[in-house]
């Protein structure tokens, strides 16, 4: 059975169900916002202390069936957020409460809805690119501010980060994991990067981040297509028996990858598969290059091989492999060998004359690039989970730095842009209230009244002193990546639910 509500009273009740979990989330916005506390089976010890906005948003699921269709929504806004940009998920809540809110008090029967709705959606997408143009690059002193405020302000933390980066390069890859002992360390190791993610869902075994991690992995690297689970027959028998993983970089029917699924869900066997990058001739030259790199062989249709006759001995293998909706990252065993450095030093030499530098600068990242990992300690396990929730948005936050660059952070980007905005109409009004609101909620969680008379560009308050200045100079900076990705998810579900008339959902009881 079904319920139906409509028009301003299903309006009310989304609104009801968004204030819940904004309320829950937006009080840890800023260097002086709140920790929640979470009790749920799945978190160590049956709870969880915790200031990152997904984690709570994640966590709450409200009794009345349209408020938690907007708590759903609203969700989806942070993890999208999450997802592209690594943080910015308590932002993007803020900024979803405060557009349906002054949309709701704002639209009336006499406006056209979706006109209203088209406006916003534009005038969101100009202030988006105005962020962009008004983004500055990333520079090493920097990349520690960035880490450090996206870590709570935990200065110790922000350095360890930075400097995991400034050992990877530009083309390295950061993870987190939880550190056995009570310290917070790092270790830098070869690795590859693949622009590639898990064909299934069915191979998650990490649902916080949605990834599918793997360790002591073999690896088969092929362009023949997998039919049946036969195919591999010779070399999923060892893998399983010595309880080892698979990572399968190739392409598999859709019946392989529902078998393959399927003894992961039920039988808790270790696989994922990913199709091979590229397209084309740029395909085969990297998956030579990944084959090479972790020490297997290549099967290729080109030459003749048969998937029929392979042996554990033709694959590769690697320390560790972290798979994302989005990409995959290989941690090697141990040092480069010496053929993978004559092929680097190969392409080096070809690559003034080539007319495709930019395929060749890929493949030389490909093969030369570092992985980092940062392993999160602490002396209790509610300890360690609060500061691996830290570390990983700090990460996540300083690879959209690198991205996109940096703006003024403490709501001051997005609060300039209010205060630029020119006009009286309704769309124009809601935007600059959007646009404040986290500034506002920021001063909230410091006990203060924000004081915009005061803002200039790149002027404003940094809460954890108290002294006004540049927020660059201060080091108080945000990734424009972050930002934009928040107020480019809110606006798409905020315009959704106010565009909304009716809501059919199931009664519960």
């Amino acid at each position: 059975m079904k319920d139906l509500t409509f028009d301003l009273e299903g309006r009310k009740k989304l609104m009801s169900g968004i204030e819940k979990i904004s309320r829950a989330v937006k009080s840890t916005l800023g260097p002086l916002g709140k920790t929640v506390i979470i009790e749920s089976s799945e978190h160590t010890r049956g709870l969880t202390i915790t200031k990152d906005g997904v984690t709570v948003a994640k966590s709450i699921d409200l009794e009345d069936p349209v408020e938690n269709l907007a708590v759903r929504m609203v969700r989806e806004a942070a993890e999208r957020t999450a997802t592209s940009a690594g943080d910015g998920t308590t932002t993007a809540i803020v900024l979803t409460e405060a557009m349906v809110s002054k949309g709701m008090e704002l639209l009336t029967d006499k406006m056209n809805a979706t006109e209203f709705v088209k406006e916003i959606k534009t005038m969101s997408d100009g202030i988006s690119e105005r962020l962009r143009r008004r983004s500055k690059r990333v520079t090493g002193a920097r990349l520690k501010d960035v880490a450090t405020i996206s870590a709570n302000n935990d200065k110790e933390l922000g350095r360890l980060i930075a400097e995991v980066y400034s050992k990877v390069g530009k083309d390295g890859v950061v993870t987190v994991e939880k550190s056995d002992a009570a310290q917070t360390y790092y270790e830098v190791t070869n690795g590859i990067k693949i622009d590639r993610g898990y064909v299934s869902r069915l191979f998650i075994n990490n649902h916080k981040n949605d990834e599918c991690i793997l360790d002591d992995v073999y690896i088969l690297c092929t362009d023949l297509e997998i039919n049946s689970i036969l195919n591999i027959e010779n070399i999923l028998k060892p893998i399983i028996n010595q309880n080892k993983s698979l990572l399968i970089i190739g392409t598999c029917s859709q019946n392989m990858v529902n078998t393959l699924g399927a003894n992961v869900i039920k039988s808790g066997l270790k696989l994922c598969s990913i199709i091979p990058p590229q397209f084309g001739y740029k395909t085969k030259e990297l998956m030579s290059d990944i084959a090479l790199s972790v020490g297997g062989k290549y099967f290729s249709e080109s030459t003749g091989d048969d998937l029929s006759l392979i042996e554990l001995e033709d694959l590769g293998h690697a320390k560790r492999v972290i798979v994302s909706s989005t990409g995959t990252v290989i941690v090697r065993d141990g040092s480069q060998s010496g053929q993978v450095q004559e092929r680097i030093e190969e392409l080096k030499q070809v690559l003034d004359q080539s007319t495709d530098k930019a395929f060749l600068k890929e493949r030389i990242a490909s093969l030369s690039g570092g992985v980092g990992v940062v392993y999160v300690g602490g002396n209790s396990d509610i300890e360690q989970k609060e500061r691996y929730d830290r570390v990983d948005d700090a990460v996540c936050a300083v690879q959209s730095a690198l991205d996109e660059g940096i703006l003024p952070g403490g709501g001051i980007a997005l609060a300039w842009e209010a205060i630029c905005l020119s006009g009286d109409d309704p769309v124009t009004e809601l935007m600059r209230s959007v646009l404040l609101s986290p500034l506002r909620q920021i001063h909230t969680n410091g006990g203060l009244v924000a004081d915009i008379d005061l803002i200039g560009q790149s002027y404003g308050m940094d809460l954890k002193s108290g002294k006004m200045g540049n927020m660059f100079q201060m080091g108080v900076i945000d990734p424009t990546k972050v930002t934009r990705n928040a107020l480019r998810n809110a606006t798409s579900v905020a315009c959704t639910i106010l565009s909304t008339n009716a809501i059919i959902n199931y009664k519960r009881g």
